[in-house]
């Protein structure tokens, strides 16, 4: 059965206007709690009330669609939602303004929808299969065209586990910067930067700014020039740099 991906964009939209009043609301709040979870990442009180929200607006909805989030696990469906209700907590935490709720429709298998909404740095991208991607007042995404590595700006999260080729790939490049979580793929679909890396993503992290990279015209794979997976390693890029990014990360 064919889907109204339009009236899903509407809605994953709508998602993350709710979740961004809720997470801007808490921002910097001299008062906001924080936790460490079991595998020493923080948590705040907005993360879990972002999802609570997402989660409470997709039951209400009556579209019957589970949801896979970051805060509160798995409602199983052939058709869910995917959330990352802070991307970049420890940047949330620490009143730095790089962080993103992060939405991504997935039916059947396949993510169809997806929104990347920053409203700290008054910035949102999104995307539908087959439709392009999209940024700012509704202009259209498109990565650059730079074809060599030593024109090229890269970027990691961090280097804290990269390999060692991550050392040799920024020393070849034109520049290399830091741009952390979300925002990197994002500048990528955009075309301001052409490469990005980083590795030991789950789910939640990679669904929606995958999307958004490949609707963009970019790619996005392991290091090893596979489907991403969950804790595997992540290459975004223009396409055109992609395979010599590769052998580099690599040492091929």
């Amino acid at each position: 059965m064919s889907r109204d991906l339009a009236a899903d964009l509407r809605f994953a939209h709508s998602l993350a206007d709710a979740a961004d009043a809720v997470t801007l609301g808490r921002f910097r709040a001299l008062d906001l709690q924080v936790e460490t979870k079991p595998d020493l990442t923080p948590v705040s009180e907005a993360d879990r009330a972002a999802e609570e929200t997402v989660r409470d607006l997709i039951h209400r909805s009556g579209r019957a669609e589970g949801v896979f989030g970051e805060e509160f696990g798995d409602v199983a469906g052939d058709v869910r939602w995917i959330v990352d209700p802070i991307d970049g907590t420890k940047s949330y935490v620490r009143g730095v303004p790089v962080w993103a709720t992060l939405l991504a429709l997935e039916v059947e298998g396949s993510v169809e929808v997806a929104v990347v909404s920053a409203p700290a740095l008054g910035r949102r991208w999104w995307a539908t299969r087959g439709a392009g991607a999209f940024g700012g007042a509704g202009e259209r995404l498109a990565v650059s065209k730079v074809a060599r590595l030593e024109h090229a700006m890269v970027s990691s999260t961090s280097a804290r586990g990269l390999p060692p080729g991550w050392a040799v790939l920024a020393e070849r490049a034109w520049a290399e910067r830091g741009w952390a979580d979300f925002w990197q793929h994002c500048l990528v679909a955009e075309g301001a930067i052409d490469a990005a890396v980083e590795n030991g993503l789950k789910l939640w992290d990679y669904a929606a700014v995958a999307l958004v990279v490949e609707e963009a015209g970019g790619r996005i794979s392991t290091w090893d020039d596979t489907p991403l997976r969950p804790e595997g390693t992540v290459l975004s890029s223009n396409g055109l740099l992609h395979a010599e990014a590769l052998a580099v990360l690599t040492g091929g």
